[in-house]
């Protein structure tokens, strides 16, 4: 009887245990699905019908940092470990929801913790080193972090080789410092002990797309598709590169852009069109450009019972695009008062600033600009709209110096930077302040550079005079600073052909006038100076200095 009431207890006991290892099975396949409604549905209830199971807390708590819900996470995680004090995985959790908050000391002491804890189980190492890859830009993780997510899963390798998760996730980490040999080795050998492992597939997709290797993008997508047909991320990440692809080869642009819209349309129907999976769809169509869509999805998102507050950004951004600028200057400030500020990314500054521009709040938009740049020291370009704006206000000196930084250390830097810089350094001349001759060396070589890359830009030539004609300060001892850039202002202009405009006439008078004079005081040379004052007079008669040279010489030129 004993024995029967034995096996009877094992059977259920086996039976249970089936039970609760499926469960969680599937909500680990939810998850990597990036199903997370239902994946958090299942281990919501996990944590009530097996809630002396740790694990269960934890993957719940995972759920909520993809979801980037620290507070909750940290929450659940603290639950995991009530239930068991010596919980690795809940302390990797915990470590994790302090490194999204920035608190590094707090994340190092968790992660420690894990892996001290973590004996022969490798999947404290796992979820540690994803910890460390949560700062992922564009495919980009801070080396300092990588190298630390390499290390710890490393060790994971060295527990358990045979966790093909270890691998993967291993293999992502180098991916992210551009080790892609290295991080093929590990996906591959994921999928020798895991074959059916889709998610191996796609991450060494996307290692091609960020080698612009766009056909074996695809070729590993497809592969994912026939391991399982409804493995999601496989159509966001052949979206999201069908988008690369498009913005690298400007001829397939609007098949790629196409293209991916129908593959993320089948992501979306793959997932549980979760806030989250929609909020990605945000995300995919900032990354597309198209603001249009993203403005309409993003004011559905916010009438929504469960908005997240990030919607506020996305209306925010597209906004801007779309010149919606009151909608998107209140949106913005809504995200930036409301938001948790750990949240708050430099390019929210850089819109927040655009939009204030936009609204003709321009010192406060300056000022937003400066901010992201402060945060951001890479994010130089913003400098070119702050000298932009500075112009504007006639802030001249300041806007030279915005137009400087831009010019020296931005990514996408045009002539007409350089060409701005320049004359922002000679209107802010005035020689009753001090360092007003640093302002003409500055000007000078800003246009001295336009005319060595853009020999025909006549106007480049014309403020490279007026600015050397700033140091002959007195025409009775003309040195002729200015002479060859006049001569070759002319030259260019009159090359051009056709018929001058009012403003042009006015400018080649201004070029005549100055060799004229050069003629007259410098050179002693009556003709040549008549010639030229002709030459002014013929363009521009009503010119000052022409009035006055032909008043001084009492006509004498006149029919000349």
């Amino acid at each position: 009887m004993i024995s029967k009431v034995s096996k009877i207890v094992l059977a259920l006991t086996l039976v249970g245990s089936s039970v609760f290892a499926q469960s969680i099975a599937d909500a680990k396949k939810a998850i990597d699905a990036e199903q997370f409604q239902k994946a958090e549905s299942m281990l919501k209830n996990l944590t009530v019908t097996q809630a002396t199971k740790d694990e269960n807390f934890f993957y719940l708590g995972w759920v909520y940092i993809l979801q980037e819900y620290p507070d909750s996470a940290k929450a659940v995680f603290q639950k995991g470990i009530a239930v068991n004090p010596k919980s690795a995985l809940n302390y990797a959790g915990l470590g994790a929801a302090a490194f999204m908050d920035k608190d590094r000391n707090t994340a190092t002491t968790n992660f420690n913790q894990a892996v001290a804890l973590a004996g022969k189980d490798s999947k404290p190492y796992l979820y540690v080193g994803k910890a460390y890859l949560l700062n992922d830009v564009d495919g980009k993780v801070p080396a300092a972090d990588a190298n630390a997510a390499i290390a710890v899963l490393t060790k994971g390798k060295t527990v358990n080789p045979k966790d093909a998760e270890i691998l993967v996730a291993l293999g992502d980490a180098l991916r992210t410092q551009s080790k892609n040999t290295e991080a093929l080795a590990n996906y591959q050998a994921a999928l020798e002990l895991d074959p059916k492992l889709a998610h191996a597939k796609v991450a060494t997709g996307v290692i091609w797309k960020y080698a612009n290797n766009f056909e074996s993008s695809e070729t590993e997508f497809k592969a994912a598709l026939a391991i399982d047909p409804n493995y999601g991320p496989a159509y966001r990440e052949w979206a999201e590169t069908d988008v690369r692809w498009a913005f690298s080869d400007p001829k397939m642009a609007s098949a790629k852009i196409k293209e991916a819209t129908e593959q993320y349309k089948k992501y979306l129907s793959l997932t549980d069109l979760s806030l989250d999976s929609r909020l990605r769809y945000a995300d995919f169509l900032l990354l597309s450009g198209d603001f249009k869509t993203l403005q309409t999805e993003a004011q559905s998102l916010s009438s929504s019972a469960n908005s997240n507050l990030k919607v506020y950004r996305y209306l925010g951004y597209s906004g801007y695009e779309n010149k919606d600028y009151a909608a998107g200057l209140a949106a913005m400030n809504n995200w930036i008062t409301k938001a948790d500020p750990k949240r708050i990314i430099p390019r929210d500054y850089v819109y927040l600033g655009r939009l204030q521009i936009a609204s003709k709040q321009d010192s406060l938009g300056i000022a937003s600009l400066r901010k992201a740049a402060s945060l951001d020291t890479t994010n130089v370009d913003v400098y070119s709209e702050i000298g932009k704006t500075l112009f504007g206000e006639k802030k001249y000196a300041e806007a030279g110096d915005a137009y400087r930084t831009y010019t020296q250390k931005g990514k996408n830097v045009k002539l007409l930077d350089y060409f701005y810089e320049g004359i922002s350094y000679y209107f802010a001349y005035d020689d009753k302040k001090p360092g007003a001759d640093s302002l003409i060396a500055k000007a000078d070589s800003a246009l001295s550079y336009v005319n060595q890359k853009s020999p025909t830009t006549a106007d480049a030539y014309l403020y490279r005079a007026r600015v050397n004609e700033l140091k002959d300060k007195d025409r009775n001892n003309i040195v002729g600073y200015a002479k060859p850039f006049y001569e070759k202002y002319i030259e260019v202009t009159i090359a051009k052909g056709g018929t001058p405009t009012d403003k042009v006439k006015k400018e080649l008078a201004e070029a005549y006038v100055y060799l004229g004079t050069y003629a007259e005081f410098k050179e002693k040379d009556a003709a040549k100076a008549a010639e030229n004052y002709t030459k002014a007079r013929d363009n521009d008669p009503t010119n000052k200095q022409v009035v006055a040279y032909f008043a001084r010489k009492g006509g004498a030129a006149k029919g000349k």
